[in-house]
C-alpha cells in the first residue's frame, strides 16, 4: 500500500467570464441561483437544528439522519461542485458510492448539510449518523462512558449493511476515534477511512491525547478545566465537557461563515468525557490493513497543523491532503475544497 503523500492545495472555484455580455449575464444568473439554493438549504438545516434544540421526546438514536436532502434538486449545485461531463464516467468506474459521515465532538449529523448536498449532486450516497448523546440522539451524554457506547449508532449502521456492501467512512475531529474503532471491528466493510482534522490515534492512545498540546494533559484537564460537566454530582467524576460559546467560536470557527456559526451555537451538545479518555486497542491485523487517508486543515486553531503533521508521522496514512484557509470545520469554511478531496479519494484505485 505504501505511504505516498499527496499535498493538495485546493482553491475555491472561480467562475471567469469573457467579453461576451450575454454569457456574463447567464453566469450571474447561475451564481444567484446557486446562492439562493445554498441559502434555502441552510434554512432547512437551521430549522431542523432549532427543532432539535426544542424537542423533548426521545428519538431512535440508531437512525441515520440526512439533513437537507437535495435529491429533488439534482443538478442545481453540480456546476459548483463537479464537472457534469465527467460525472457519468466517474460513477461507472466507482465501486463504492456510499459515504458514511461521522461528526466530531459536540456536533451532530446536521454539520454535514453542505457535504451531503455536494455528494448527492455528484450522484453519490452520503449517509450521516448521530453518535450517542449527539444531534438527534437523545441519549444523555452523561450516561455515555465508553467508546463502544458512544459509537453504538455507527456500529449498528455498519452491522446492518447488506452482506457484500462496503462504505467509505469519513470522520471529523474526535469522530476519528469512532472511525478507528469501526475499522478495527469491521475492516472487511470499510473500503476507505478518511480522517478530517481528526484524532487518528495509534494503538493504546486516547482521543484526548491528540489535543494535549492545546488543552494540556488529560490529568490536568480533569483537575482544572472550567468546562467539565458533573452529571452525577460534584462528588463524582466528571461525565462530560462543553466549551463556552466564545471559546467554541475561537477554536472551531475562525474561518467559517456567520450563518454556520449561528447554526452551531444552537445545535452543539455536551461531549461525553469517558470515550475521549479511553485508550484504543488497534491491531496490525485488522486496523493496520485498512486504507486510511488524512485531510489537514491549515488554519485550524482547535487541532493545529503541527499536531496534525505529528499524527500523520506517527500513524502514516496512505495519502495526505491539505486545505488552505480552512478552520477546524472545513464542511463550513471550505465545503467545495473538501468535496473535491472526497471525490479524489473515492477514485483512488
Amino acid at each position: 500500500m505504501g505511504n505516498r503523500v499527496i499535498c493538495m492545495k485546493k482553491k475555491d472555484v472561480v467562475i471567469r467570464s469573457g467579453g461576451d455580455g450575454s454569457r456574463s449575464k447567464r453566469v450571474n444568473r447561475s451564481q444567484r441561483k446557486l446562492l439562493a439554493d445554498e441559502e434555502n438549504l441552510h434554512r432547512r438545516a437551521l430549522s431542523m437544528a432549532i427543532h432539535q434544540a426544542q424537542v423533548s421526546q426521545r428519538f431512535d438514536g440508531s437512525m441515520s439522519r440526512r439533513i437537507g436532502s437535495t435529491s429533488s434538486r439534482r443538478g442545481t449545485l453540480s456546476d459548483s461542485f463537479s464537472n457534469n461531463k465527467q460525472v457519468p464516467e466517474f460513477l461507472e468506474s466507482l465501486k463504492v458510492k456510499k459515504f458514511v459521515l461521522v461528526h466530531g465532538e459536540g456536533f451532530g449529523a446536521w454539520c454535514w448539510y453542505k457535504t451531503i448536498a455536494s455528494l448527492e449532486e455528484s450522484g453519490l450516497s452520503p449517509v450521516t449518523v448521530d453518535l450517542a448523546g449527539s444531534g438527534f440522539n437523545m441519549t444523555d451524554a452523561n450516561s455515555v462512558s465508553t467508546l463502544e457506547e458512544y459509537s453504538k449508532p455507527l456500529i449498528e449502521l455498519i452491522q446492518n449493511l447488506p452482506a457484500e456492501e462496503k462504505v467509505i467512512l469519513v470522520g471529523h475531529s474526535t469522530g476519528g476515534a469512532c472511525v478507528s474503532y469501526a475499522l478495527e471491528r469491521f475492516p472487511e466493510k470499510i473500503s476507505k477511512a478518511i480522517f478530517i482534522c481528526a484524532t487518528m490515534v495509534t494503538d493504546g492512545q486516547r482521543p484526548f491525547d491528540v489535543f494535549a498540546d492545546e488543552l494540556g494533559s488529560a490529568e490536568r484537564f480533569m483537575k482544572e478545566s472550567q468546562f467539565l460537566i458533573y452529571g452525577n454530582g460534584k462528588d463524582n467524576p466528571a461525565t462530560g465537557f462543553m466549551f463556552e460559546k466564545q471559546h467554541m467560536k475561537g477554536l472551531y470557527f475562525n474561518q467559517s461563515p456567520n450563518k454556520d456559526i449561528a447554526l452551531s451555537m444552537i445545535s452543539m451538545r455536551p461531549v461525553p468525557l469517558g470515550p475521549m479518555m479511553e485508550k484504543l486497542s488497534l491491531s496490525a491485523e485488522r486496523y493496520g490493513k485498512g486504507r486510511r487517508f488524512y485531510v489537514q486543515t491549515l488554519d485550524d486553531l482547535a487541532l493545529s497543523p503541527d499536531v496534525q503533521e505529528k499524527l500523520v508521522r506517527e500513524n502514516s496514512p496512505e495519502a495526505v491532503f491539505k486545505i488552505k484557509g480552512s478552520d477546524h470545520c472545513p464542511f463550513f469554511s471550505k465545503p467545495q475544497s473538501l468535496h473535491k478531496i472526497l471525490l479524489e479519494i473515492a477514485q483512488i484505485p
